[in-house]
Order: structure tokens, then C-alpha cells, then sequence
């Protein structure tokens, strides 16, 4: 069985480095990160360190990077693929559990999901009330019920690799590949994980932002939904 956990980075300069040290030390799975154009330190603190990675020319997106390490994956025969955050919200503890899962219950993609059971989380409320919007319209669209559909914390299989190596948003993806995977047949779960706070650096995801991310990631949902 071979595993890679794919950390998509963008300007972590401040977490990248404990974040490859803990995962390191909680698994010996392979790891690749993915260097999405960062503007900071974090190409020098990649190489001073001999941190595996890729390095994109220009900033594409978390779907673009993602997109970059499931295409690894793919050419060099790994089974799954796990995405972990550079930023140290996601526990690598729980790494383990989401690789159990995915094999054991035949399933195409397992999401760490920080609602599925009680857990530590404690987000804002506006972040809150943008994820149950997103749950319900999930159900609405796809009959599924994620009660963490932005949650980034996921394990893919193989078929899963392939799909996604030829087919993935650029920005924002998470839920719009719900949306996708679901019309074409795939099997998804949640599993409960623990989940920190941001371990530095500051979220993309901007007030204003928000406005458009919920506003394009209906849209393309509803497309995606109906084609």
C-alpha cells in the first residue's frame, strides 16, 4: 500500500515547518508539498530544510496545487492520496484513522468531518452558518448527507487519483467535487477528526471573499449538479 500526503502551501512560512515535522513524526507515510508560487520564506525554509517538494511559477490556487499533487500521485502508482493543510489546522494523528477507514469500508473518499461527532471545534459563526449552508445545499442537489463538506482534511483512492489528476476546480474545491464525485457514482463517508487553529498565517479567505467563494461554489455546484 502506498500513501502520499499531498500539503498544498501558499505563503505558510510561519507553519510550514512544524507542520512537515509532525506529520513526519506521527506517520511514515511519503509527503509532498505542494509550493503554490509563495511570495514569503516558505521556498527558502522547503530548501533549507530538504523538505520534499514541487514548486509551482505562479500562485494557482489550492485547486491548481491540489490538482499538481494528485497528478504526482498518479504517475508514481500511489494508492491513496491524503490532503493536509500546511497551516497545522489538520491533526496528522488522525491520519491513520482516515487510511483505516478508506480501507476497510470499500469507500472512494473518506472526509475528516469536524460535526459527524462531537469534537473541540469551536469556529465563528459566520464560518458555521456558511458550512451548514453548504451542507444543505449538498443534501438538496446530491441526496448525501456531509455534515463537513468544506472540510479539506480527505483521503482519496486510486480511481479517485485518476479522476481528479484530469478534472479539478481550480479554486475553492471542496464542495463543487462532492457535487461531481456523487453524479458519477463514487462512494463517500465522513469519519470525525479533531481539528486545531490555524498555526500562522492568515486564512485567503477574506469577509469579501467569502461573498464570492459562497457565490461560485453554488453556481458551479448547480452546473455541475445538472451536467
Amino acid at each position: 500500500m502506498k500513501v502520499l500526503i499531498i500539503i498544498p502551501a501558499y505563503n505558510e512560512e510561519d507553519s510550514i515547518y512544524d507542520t512537515v515535522q509532525s506529520v513526519k513524526a506521527s506517520t511514515d507515510y511519503d509527503y509532498i508539498v505542494i509550493n503554490d508560487g509563495s511570495k514569503d520564506r516558505t521556498p527558502y525554509i522547503l530548501e533549507e530544510n530538504g523538505i520534499h517538494h514541487l514548486t509551482l511559477p505562479n500562485n494557482l490556487g489550492i485547486g491548481g496545487a491540489m490538482q499538481t499533487g494528485y497528478k504526482y500521485a498518479l504517475r508514481n502508482g500511489y494508492d491513496y492520496a491524503i490532503q493536509l493543510d500546511a497551516d497545522g489546522q489538520h491533526n496528522p494523528v488522525d491520519l491513520r484513522n482516515l487510511i483505516d477507514e478508506i480501507e476497510n469500508t470499500g469507500y472512494d473518499m473518506i472526509i475528516g468531518s469536524r460535526f459527524v461527532e462531537r469534537s473541540g471545534y469551536r469556529g465563528s459563526i459566520t464560518r458555521r452558518i456558511g458550512i451548514y449552508y453548504f451542507y444543505a445545499m449538498l443534501k438538496l442537489l446530491t441526496r448525501i448527507r456531509i455534515t463537513d463538506p468544506t472540510s479539506g482534511y480527505r483521503v482519496a483512492n486510486r480511481k479517485v487519483i485518476q479522476e481528479f489528476a484530469n478534472h479539478y476546480p481550480i479554486d475553492y474545491p471542496e464542495v463543487e467535487v462532492l457535487v461531481h464525485l456523487t453524479k458519477k457514482k463514487f462512494k463517500i463517508k465522513e469519519i470525525k477528526v479533531e481539528m486545531n487553529n490555524r498555526q500562522g498565517g492568515q486564512s485567503s479567505i477574506t469577509p469579501i471573499k467569502s461573498i464570492y467563494y459562497m457565490t461560485k461554489v453554488t453556481y458551479f455546484s448547480l452546473i455541475r449538479s445538472i451536467f
